[in-house]
């Protein structure tokens, strides 16, 4: 039997098309699934005729690999990826690699990283986006943890991830850092893409709810914004959902869907660890929280036949607006929002990096996502260009394109928070974007007036203005 160059465990949908895409590209793989009539199914099926050797057991998948051996999991992320390594673990010599390729939680990542080095174990947490059709046909693929084993990984993960540039020959696949920055990477990333999913659903409510337009009116929308700055894998999709007839009803399906949304964590967990480094995510927290209450879809409509919204609104406004010129608004807001979402999600990177030591690329980091990823995007380019500009710029909206984009379209943007106000139309995300430029813009804030809050009942202390130091006054003396 031929040695094969890696070995896949887990033969779900992401691990099989993996397989298959390394399998293209040349690559001779190990292939093992715990039901092992998920390995023969799969030889089958779609591994039929591909140099795909399917195994029945953990040690004949060891044996089946050349050395230093490299395992890839694609397991669920927890005790099933724990598990899979204990076993693992004694078929394994000094040098050999584990690489988990799952949605792993970065402290985990960092934790088996400890673990193993003392046995001599290489261990990789490695960031993998773009679902079924990245998987197979170039996902987006973002390696951390032991780099000693990168030289023997990145020949397979770079020829089979996705390729961008104008020669199509940049591979979107690159060293991220060590411990758990590949894993922490991949979950900013689905960070974002909780920001900008919100942000899409958003701008469809302004326009579906607001103007009432049809799905063949939003159709045309979404694949013109598409042409322009807006171009991204998301806004590319959202316009062929427009396209889609429901089979069973014959109405557009979008409509038949119910109204609850899904989450697996990763976008919880960017709310809670910008929470713990003190940075402040708040559009991706508001996208975790709509999520939240979109689940609760029972409560909403009891809540919805009780509480009543500004009576009139949206048919009075129907009445009056210029309808291409709100469309123009829209777009323009969902922009600024969407500059926002990645301004705080590379700002939360660059906490992590230097809360955990990591030396991050943060323009390659950005050409990482820039194909095969859910988020990818033409505006990444521009994220790059703002990286290379200044490699330490505190803030993508202290980049001179990013500040001149914001400031172009801030009008439009202001107008569309207050529309949706006056209408009732929920808008968190793109709310919460422009609360956080404010902010950020903000040489003073109304937080004199906390401390001096926390100061009075509980004896806090602040700082002052005028003089260095720390005080206390005792406001109660001293009041009127």
């Amino acid at each position: 039997m031929a040695a094969c160059d890696i070995g896949l465990i887990g033969l779900a949908v992401m691990g099989q098309n993996l397989v298959l895409n390394m399998a293209d590209h040349g690559f001779r793989v190990a292939a093992y699934n715990r039901t092992t009539s998920k390995v023969d199914d799969f030889l089958a099926g779609p591994g039929q005729g591909k140099s795909v050797i399917g195994c029945h057991s953990l040690e004949e998948f060891v044996q089946s690999l050349k050395k230093p051996r490299v395992a890839m999991l694609m397991v669920k992320a927890g005790g099933p990826v724990k598990e899979t390594v204990r076993q693992l673990l004694p078929l394994l010599d000094p040098g050999d690699i584990i690489i988990d390729g799952g949605n792993s939680y970065f402290l985990d990542t960092e934790q088996q990283i400890k673990e193993l080095e003392p046995l001599g174990i290489l261990y990789m947490g490695t960031g993998v986006s773009g679902g079924e059709e990245g998987a197979r046909h170039g996902p987006s693929i973002m390696p951390g943890g032991a780099e000693e084993a990168w030289v023997h990984v990145k020949p397979i993960f770079q020829a089979i991830a996705a390729k961008v540039g104008p020669n199509n020959d940049i591979p979107c696949c690159e060293w991220v850092g060590s411990g758990g920055a590949g894993h922490y990477v991949k979950m900013v990333h689905n960070g974002i893409e909780y920001g900008d999913m919100q942000l899409i659903c958003e701008a469809y409510s302004l326009l579906k709810d607001g103007l009432r337009l049809d799905n063949d009116e939003l159709y045309d929308v979404f694949a013109e914004w598409n042409r322009g700055e807006l171009d991204s894998y998301l806004i590319e999709i959202t316009r062929d959902i427009f396209s889609v007839t429901d089979s069973i009803t014959g109405k557009a399906l979008v409509d038949m869907v119910l109204d609850r949304a899904g989450q697996k964590g990763t976008g919880k967990w960017t709310s809670q660890l910008a929470l713990d480094l003190g940075v402040p995510t708040t559009l991706i927290s508001e996208a975790v929280f709509a999520r939240t209450l979109s689940a609760m879809k029972e409560k909403r409509k009891r809540a919805s036949k009780v509480l009543a919204g500004p009576e009139g609104a949206i048919e009075k406004f129907r009445s009056s607006v210029n309808r291409n010129e709100f469309v123009g608004q829209v777009r323009k807001a969902l922009f600024a929002s969407k500059v926002c979402s990645y301004a705080q999600g590379f700002f939360q990177l660059q906490a992590a990096a230097s809360e955990y030591g990591w030396d991050l690329n943060y323009g390659e980091i950005a050409m990482l996502w820039r194909g095969g990823c859910i988020i990818r995007a033409a505006f990444l380019e521009d994220i790059k260009r703002a990286y290379e500009r200044d490699p330490e710029l505190e803030n993508l909206l202290l980049d001179k394109y990013f500040t001149e984009s914001v400031v172009a379209n801030q009008k439009a943007w202001r107008q569309i928070v207050c529309t949706a106000t006056q209408l009732g139309i929920p808008i968190p995300a793109m709310s919460a974007a422009l609360n956080y430029y404010d902010g950020y813009r903000s040489e003073r804030l109304p937080h004199n007036l906390l401390q001096a809050q926390r100061d009075y009942f509980g004896s806090h202390t602040y700082e002052r203005i005028d003089m260095d130091g720390v005080f206390h006054t005792d406001w109660q003396k001293l009041k009127r």
